[in-house]
């Protein structure tokens, strides 16, 4: 899978670029067009649009609908040509319906998704690096790497700065892994080769710039991507559905056959029998299933984009429904994410101009990943008269930021001649390599009272809300570039202070109680100060409490961890690990748990959280692992967005349960027919006429209006629940059958009229089937406190209307239906008004018992 790497990692630059066609200069426009017209893009997998036959035909190949179709290749072998059409009728409509709903979403997800491309720094025949997305990279291409980034494509570099790459993904190490230059002839795999990167992995710290030497399905990543295709594992949501048509599958499987022996066995007319146990197994099946709930989610996704919220993976917007946690950095979430520099200080706490002018030659020069607080530095910086001028002073080296030492350092070169390391980052990393310290003109040891006294200086900033960084130098030796190392931060003389404020949001806390008010508790995952993030965090309304710091969690088993992430709503100086960690820690308490986060660090918690949330202004990595990409990095985006995820589940679950215990209730019905009566309860193109009328009024269920209350809690997948539901909701509709049998047998005399009794049954049991969603569908009183859509409530209405008009229609009298005696219609009206009152009670206690 690695093939020729080796020897491009051992060629010098001069051959690479021979080989490539290219220079360090990069390709021309005309050159990369061309490759990219031959090799084709640079994805994984290309978004391949199937005609609409094969997607047709792939949507047909399902389990429900092969065994819809063998029952209707069946009985066209049998000569029943009708219940064949039939049958194929209904299959159509499931296939067609879902297959429009699915092609609707996925032109809105594609115009979408092309909203949030990953791009990659591009050198092409210009002196400067251009953005360009991943997709239209080629090998030869000269692309720029730095913290955040996503590799994109397996490439060679050519110069690296302290970089260090994730290759987790593909190596299953933790550790980032140290990148150079420099080819190494002993490296015996392309693992070990020290000057090669891998698509799948990303920069942790560091920058590069390197040549693309494979993209695509070329890449070690593409390959391995090939061999692991389909092996995605199944969500809850879809071991839920396959639990359901598993059971439904059960059911089949022991009433078809008991169904077909009896009626065998007492009308003595195998074929026949062998007819109605197939129209039967066609009732049984839920192969509107695949249709609705593809209609539920389509529906769902578009109703999200409206709300600036992209769905990138359809079926986590039922776990988004499902989340009771929600993990959330502090940045741009619970703050404004404009951090203006408000304080330059010295170690007194007093202005100092020059606290400004070291922070602003640190920030000046830093080439790596620059965040809000550089860009206040050095829009304040140019605000104010400071004695540091970029032109006196050449950059050296640096020594880029990363997550473990929490500063950045660069070394210039004095006017003078000498270099000077300036060291800018987090308060107490960068006092820890301090031994000295500035006030005034002396320059005094940095231990005792006095670095006590400082520390209380940084600490009040804390409180007060600001985010403080820690400003230090050196001076030293003139070395060469790539000379210097981390083993050079050390024996500095600490300036002063920077203090930014970063104001909490004014939306953030109203966010925060609506999302506690909808049964989800806001748990804040930070690396930032401790003093700040409570500071913060108490202006938006959240209880700190118990606040659990970095260090405490390190020292933590994972049993501990999960005791402490239950009752701790603030972990602060928490590493990307750590919030891993803590995730993992919820979800093993039984918590499904969502991660808003956006930045490099957040990438191992997106990929474990259940649910992973970001914005389209996020680093590569971050948007890559995210499962929902929000346009607007808002707490209440988020909110509207978990709305949604309940009210697709509960359309979903109205269709489930509607199913499951109609199809319960059916087995005792169909059973006890068969052995009580000299004829079939019903003629195998009824029973088929009456399944496909049905499954047409359910269509409309993705439409459904759903109560509010529902709406106020997590909602989770519980087959369990289903069973129970319809344990007690079925055997409901069985008394009303039995009913209409005694009733259409003593009252209208239907011993010697098959088709009279027939007609009797199929009106009722459509007519109670369809009208029963609007019991099921609300835990309110139906039609009185709760009213389904206008869609739903038409489509019920015009099936209703069809299943009274039939018996009297010549369409009727084809399918073997006669019309009804006056009297039976107002018996019909009596049991349907018991039925619903009945049901309605039963799913009160039902859902006071167990939950709706």
């Amino acid at each position: 899978m690695t093939d020729g790497l080796l020897d491009l990692a051992r060629m010098d630059e001069a051959a690479l670029y021979r080989h490539f066609d290219s220079s360090p200069g990069g390709l021309t426009e005309q050159a990369a067009q061309e490759k990219l017209g031959s090799i084709g893009p640079n994805r994984i997998a290309d978004d391949v649009r199937l005609s609409v036959l094969r997607e047709i035909l792939r949507r047909l190949m399902t389990p429900l609908n092969g065994l819809l179709l063998g029952l209707a290749v069946t009985s066209w072998a049998l000569s029943d040509y009708r219940s064949a059409i039939v049958i194929a009728i209904m299959v159509l409509l499931s296939v067609g319906l879902g297959y429009v709903q699915e092609h609707r979403s996925s032109m809105a997800a594609a115009r979408l998704k092309r909203m949030v491309q990953v791009h990659s720094s591009v050198k092409r025949a210009t002196p400067d690096f251009v953005e360009m997305p991943l997709e239209v990279l080629v090998p030869g291409d000269i692309v720029r790497l730095s913290a955040g980034d996503l590799i994109p494509a397996d490439l060679r570099l050519l110069s690296a700065h302290d970089l260090h790459v994730n290759e987790s993904s593909l190596t299953g190490e933790a550790m980032p892994v140290e990148k150079r230059a420099a080819p190494d002839a002993d490296a015996s795999a392309p693992f070990d080769a020290p000057n090669l990167c891998f698509m799948g992995s990303s920069v942790v710290s560091g920058f590069a710039e390197g040549i693309i030497l494979k993209t695509g399905r070329t890449t070690y990543f593409g390959e391995v991507a090939k061999q692991i295709v389909g092996a995605d594992t199944a969500s809850s949501f879809d071991r839920g559905l396959n639990q359901f048509v598993g059971l439904m599958l059960r059911f089949m499987a022991v009433l078809v056959p008991l169904v077909f022996i009896i009626n065998g066995v007492t009308k003595h007319n195998w074929l026949e029998a062998l007819f109605f146990a197939v129209a039967v197994a066609v009732g049984l099946a839920p192969e509107m299933l695949p249709m609705v709930v593809t209609m539920n989610l389509a529906r769902g996704a578009i109703a999200m984009s409206r709300k600036r919220a992209i769905v990138k993976r359809l079926n986590a917007i039922q776990n988004f429904g499902a989340m009771d946690v929600l993990c959330t950095d502090k940045t741009g979430t619970l703050t404004q994410d404009r951090v203006v520099l408000k304080l330059h200080l010295d170690v007194e706490g007093r202005d100092n101009r020059d606290v400004l002018a070291y922070a602003w030659l640190n920030s000046r020069f830093e080439s790596g990943l620059r965040n809000l607080m550089d860009e206040a530095i050095l829009e304040h910086g140019g605000q104010e008269e400071h004695p540091i001028s970029a032109g006196d002073y050449t950059k050296l080296d640096e020594l880029p930021f990363d997550f473990m030492r929490r500063r950045v350092s660069v070394v210039v070169r004095r006017p003078e001649g000498e270099a000077l390391l300036v060291c800018k980052g987090a308060v107490e990393e960068v006092l820890s390599i301090c031994t000295q310290f500035r006030k005034g003109d002396e320059v005094l040891p940095f231990a005792g009272d006095q670095a006590e006294a400082i520390r209380a200086v940084a600490n009040g900033l804390n409180r007060d809300g600001f985010r403080v960084l820690a400003i230090a130098c050196r001076t030293m030796p003139a070395l060469a570039e790539g000379q210097y190392s981390v083993n050079d931060e050390r024996d500095l003389t600490l300036i002063g202070f920077a203090a930014f404020l970063d104001p909490p949001k004014e939306t953030a806390g109203p966010a925060i109680a609506d999302l506690q008010k909808a049964g989800i508790t806001v748990k804040v995952l930070t690396g930032d100060n401790d003093l700040v993030t409570a500071k913060i965090c108490r202006d938006v309304g959240l209880d700190v409490g118990q606040l659990l710091l970095g260090r405490q969690i390190e020292a933590m088993s994972d049993t501990e961890l999960a005791a402490q992430a239950e009752v701790t709503q603030v972990f602060a100086k928490v590493s990307p690990t750590q919030k891993a960690r803590i995730i993992a820690a919820l979800q093993a308490n039984g918590h499904v748990v969502g991660f808003l986060g956006d930045g490099i660090n957040d990438g191992p918690a997106l990929k474990v959280a259940d649910v992973g949330i970001s914005v389209d202004t996020a680093v590569d990595i971050a948007k890559e692992s995210a499962d929902i990409i929000l346009l607007e990095k808002s707490l209440a985006v988020l909110g509207d967005g978990v709305t949604e995820g309940r009210r697709v589940f509960a359309n979903i679950i109205k269709y489930i349960r509607m199913g499951a215990s109609s199809n319960f209730g059916n087995m005792f019905s169909v059973l006890g027919a068969s052995v009580l009566l000299p004829f079939l309860p019903m003629a195998p193109l009824q029973v088929l006429t009456n399944n496909l009328l049905y499954d047409f009024s359910q269509t409309t269920i993705p439409t459904d209006n759903v109560d509010p209350e529902y709406l106020t809690t997590p909602r989770r997948w519980e087959i369990g629940n289903i069973a129970r539901f319809m344990l007690f909701i079925g055997p409901m509709s069985s008394i009303f059958d039995y009913a209409t049998y005694f009733t259409m047998l003593f009252v209208f005399d239907a011993w010697h009229d098959p088709a009279l009794f027939q007609t009797g049954w199929f009106v009722e049991s459509l007519l109670t089937q369809t009208l029963i969603i609007h019991i099921i569908r609300t835990a309110r009183i139906p039609f009185l406190q709760s009213r389904a859509s206008n869609a739903l409530i038409a489509t019920t209405l015009i099936i209703c209307a069809i299943g009274v008009a039939l018996p009297f229609s010549p369409l009727g009298a084809t399918l073997g239906f006669k019309p009804l005696p006056a009297l039976y219609w107002p018996i019909l009206a009596g049991f349907l008004l018991a039925y619903g009152v009945l049901t309605h009670i039963v799913k009160v206690w039902f859902f006071r018992r167990w939950g709706g």
